[in-house]
């Protein structure tokens, strides 16, 4: 999924240029950063930094002294100050560290405040459990300072972890209770499958690509989630020997409603799917009653496409 349409990401207005000043000090470590290059606001400095810092290093050694004994003896003592911290930065390097565990926790809690709550987002239960699973444990090491952004994340394969606020929307649209049996096609990374583990009795998740099913599955034992079952294959013909489902939902988009699906929801239960092509989908709130479909759209929004069996129908 790349971005909701109705629900366009905070964060990402960004691009306004921003200096650091010759005497300002390094974000990460503190120190005191000479002549860095312009950053964009909110990213965190380039490698380059840390090589112009050692090059600053190697020239403060050679400057010629000044005449004067008093000023001689101030400018070495300065001089020497000035090598000893910028050879320590030049160490310890300039670039992006690990975010620490209590900070990705910090800003879950703020993803929940300022990215779910303001949107309408209003279940307990799915507040909850959004505050609560770690969602970095399911995102490429690369990417984990980014995980709380407002916005998805690629996880390999052409695939992505969804927007937070997308994955708290489609989850709060299935009214989950406590022993529901739940569906999910397309478990990605495993955090919807996570956060559905939450809230539901039995989790029933299926994935077309083998490295992210195994990825996925080791991640929720890993987590202790023991009431997620992960199978590998195309979850368009979705899981029949262990159907009716109280609640289904589809994180990938075919181009209509599988009939297969539809045929393993339970009598009032609800799916959640994107219905559409590549570039004009609708996520469709499906309810079952009397054996009928009762259908409407919740909103614009932009998935990947449903693979498989669906690229044949």
């Amino acid at each position: 999924m790349v971005w909701p349409a109705a629900a366009q990401p905070l964060s990402h207005a960004r691009g306004q240029a921003s200096l650091f000043s010759k005497t300002e000090s390094c974000p990460t470590t503190g120190l005191l950063m000479l002549g860095l290059e312009p950053l964009l606001a909110g990213t965190v400095p380039r490698a380059a930094s840390c090589n112009q810092a050692r090059h600053y290093v190697a020239q403060s050694s050679t400057a010629t002294p000044f005449v004067s004994p008093v000023y001689e003896l101030h400018f070495s003592v300065r001089r020497i100050s000035q090598w000893l911290i910028l050879a320590l930065l030049a160490a310890s390097g300039c670039g992006q560290k690990p975010a620490l565990v209590s900070d990705l926790a910090r800003e879950r809690q703020r993803m929940v405040q300022e990215q779910l709550v303001p949107r309408g987002i209003k279940d307990g239960r799915v507040l909850a459990a959004m505050a609560k699973v770690p969602r970095e444990e399911f995102v490429p090491v690369d990417s984990r300072a980014a995980t709380y952004e407002d916005g998805p994340l690629p996880i390999g394969y052409d695939q992505t972890i969804s927007q937070p606020y997308i994955v708290a929307f489609m989850t709060e649209q299935l009214r989950l209770s406590p022993t529901d049996r739940v569906l999910e096609v397309g478990t990605g990374s495993g955090y919807q499958a996570a956060i559905l583990a939450e809230l539901a009795g039995e989790i029933y998740t299926i994935e077309i690509v083998a490295p992210l099913a195994q990825s996925a599955e080791a991640a929720l034992q890993r987590l202790g989630y023991k009431n997620v079952h992960v199978k590998l294959g195309d979850g368009y013909k979705g899981w029949p020997e262990n159907a009716p489902f109280d609640a289904i939902i589809v994180t990938c988009a075919p181009d209509k409603v599988p009939q297969l699906l539809t045929d393993q929801l339970k009598e009032s239960g609800r799916m959640i799917i994107p219905v559409g092509d590549r570039f004009a989908q609708q996520l469709y709130l499906l309810e079952k009653k009397n054996g009928q479909l009762k259908e409407s759209v919740t909103l614009p929004v932009r998935f990947v496409p449903m693979t498989g069996e669906a690229t044949r129908k």
